[in-house]
Parts: C-alpha cells; structure tokens; sequence
C-alpha cells in the first residue's frame, strides 16, 4: 500500500488533500484511481488508512476510513547528534538512520571533523537530507518525517542535551573512563529507557571526538559508552545504537 505525506492540518479525522509533487506521482505515475486505498500521515504522528475520491490537477482528496494503522514509531524519541563526515555518507546515515526510528538528525561540527558547511552549502545540503528522510519515511511507513536539524557546535550541543532523559557518547577509549562498565552497562543504560522518554546520542566524525570534547559532553551529563570491541566507523556507529534500541524497547 502506497504511503503519503501531507502538511499538518490538511489531515483530519474524516478528510485528506494531498498537494505538491506527489499529486504529479499519483496521477501520472502510479496512474491511481478513486477508491484505491493508501496511508497519509501528516508528518508529526497522525497516521491514517484512506480511500481516494478525487484526483485533481493540483490536488488530491480522500476520506479517512475507520481502520486503525499500526503505530510505527520506536517508544522513545532518539535524536542523534551526527558529527559531520566527508563525502556523501551523511545521505546513507540520514537514510537508514530514518528507517530504524530515529526521531530527528543534528548536524555536528566539531573539532577533527574535516567537512566545514557555510551558510549556503549548509541549507542546500539540509534540503538535499531532508528529502531523503522524507523518502525513507515513506519507504519504511514512518508516522512522522524526522527533521534534519541546522548544524551545531559541539558546545552548543551540549547545552542542548539538559533537555533529554539519557544522553550517550560512544568512544572508543570509555572504558578507561570513571563509571566504565562495558557492554553490559551499555545494555544497562538501553534497557532502562521508558516509552515516553528521550534519548540524545553524540556520534564523532572520521577522526573521532577530542578529549576536550569528550570531557565536555560528560561535564554536560553525558554517559560515555562502548559499542562492542571493534571500532565502527562514524556511518555505522548511530546505526547500531538506533538498532540497539529498538531491540531493547519495541515489544
């Protein structure tokens, strides 16, 4: 079944418009008729099933039909603060990062990250990652688009992370840190999160976090944590804990 996205308020409890450039999609694309049945969410967690009644030029209308849609979202909202790697990994992090249930994406500039953004590259590459959660949205039959954040500094996003319930710092070297505890505190720390609750997670770029930086997100309430004896690259380390956590949390 097709799944659709619609700007808030254009869904409600008993209709649906469609507008953009998936009218062009639906109409030209999937040539889809009135009576075919799809899912539009508005992008912030109403999801339901409908059934098309018009397909206009500019528009597309459908009414809400009575079934319930499964929820789809992890019962934790995750935020992952995505030091800024080279090349286009960013794309697969976004991408795949979407499809495990992350909740929003924060762009992080810190000290060894070698990509700088000015203004311009930064707002013509949030859009280029802002569609591509969009897609991974639909593809994975999200209830919400998770945003793609501006970019930060490390220091403004730790003043950032007051704000969550659980933040975690994956470094290679925690465990000689105070409070080390191995896997089994990572698990620890997964498995007590609540549906409900929010979890931050800080991921370095190639050349990893400083020390400076780490210290800092500890001082900020950050947990340094291990992910296992291997070290994983900045595109693959948000993907485990992403698939951590629903492994500890879904039911």
């Amino acid at each position: 079944m097709y799944h659709f996205f619609t700007e808030p308020g254009f869904l409600t409890e008993t209709e649906a418009v469609i507008m953009g450039t998936d009218v062009n999609h639906i109409r030209h694309v999937l040539r889809m008729k009135p009576g075919e049945q799809v899912v539009i969410s508005d992008g912030r967690g109403m999801n339901r099933l409908c059934e098309l009644t018009e397909i206009g030029e500019q528009q597309v209308r459908a009414r809400v039909l009575p079934e319930e849609i499964a929820d789809t979202e992890l019962p934790v909202n995750v935020t992952l603060f995505q030091g800024l790697p080279k090349g286009d990994k960013m794309e697969l992090i976004v991408q795949k990062c979407v499809e495990l249930g992350v909740s929003c994406i924060v762009p992080l500039a810190c000290s060894r990250c070698v990509v700088r953004l000015d203004q311009k590259k930064e707002e013509a590459k949030r859009r280029r990652w802002s569609g591509i959660s969009e897609s991974a949205a639909k593809q994975s039959k999200r209830t919400i688009v998770p945003e793609i954040a501006p970019a930060v500094s490390f220091e403004e996003a730790v003043e950032q992370l007051k704000g969550y319930d659980l933040t975690l710092i994956p470094y290679e070297d925690s465990e000689r840190l105070p409070g080390a505890g191995g896997m089994r505190l990572t698990r620890e720390l997964l498995s007590g999160l609540l549906p409900g609750q929010s979890c931050a997670v800080l991921i370095g770029p190639e050349g990893g976090f400083s020390d400076g930086e780490v210290e800092l997100a500890i001082s900020g309430g950050a947990r340094p944590v291990t992910l296992g004896k291997r070290i994983l690259r900045t595109e693959t380390a948000g993907l485990f804990i992403l698939s951590a956590i629903g492994l500890m949390t879904e039911e």
